[in-house]
């Protein structure tokens, strides 16, 4: 949901008045964003992932069941890390509502479903005159 015209000129106030107290600590914000985490989250599934394949391969060599076992666990855990942290990843040019990560995006989402449903409830309570 975008940000109304309001919204986002309060924002850019909070920005700038973040910039004039403290510009260190706003510039160690501006890396730490959601795309950089789940970037970040990816990579590491992956090089997890080439480590489970050495892992299984080294198993296959030394005919050690066990470690084949293992490198297959490491590397199905990393896909599903890399997976879920591909799906999290904001698209190119979209940009997360400042501050809220997709967690509270998503609580609003559920906050609405949950009013509906109340509201569908009272009406039917309503309707049978209760």
């Amino acid at each position: 949901m975008p940000l109304s015209e309001h919204e986002q000129r309060m924002l850019e106030q909070m920005e700038r008045a973040l910039y004039a107290e403290d510009p260190k600590f706003a510039t160690a914000l501006e890396g730490s964003g959601l795309r950089t985490y789940t970037r970040r989250r990816v990579y590491q599934a992956v090089a997890g992932f080439l480590v489970g394949i050495a892992l299984l391969m080294a198993g296959m060599v030394a005919k050690q069941v066990w470690l084949s076992v293992m490198g297959f666990l490491v590397m199905l855990g990393c896909a599903v890390l890399a997976v879920t942290g591909w799906r999290k990843a904001p698209k190119p040019g979209e940009q997360p509502a400042a501050g809220a990560p997709h967690a509270r995006r998503q609580g609003r989402q559920k906050r609405s479903m949950m009013d509906r449903i109340e509201q569908r409830w009272q009406r039917r309570r309503d309707e049978q005159g209760h």
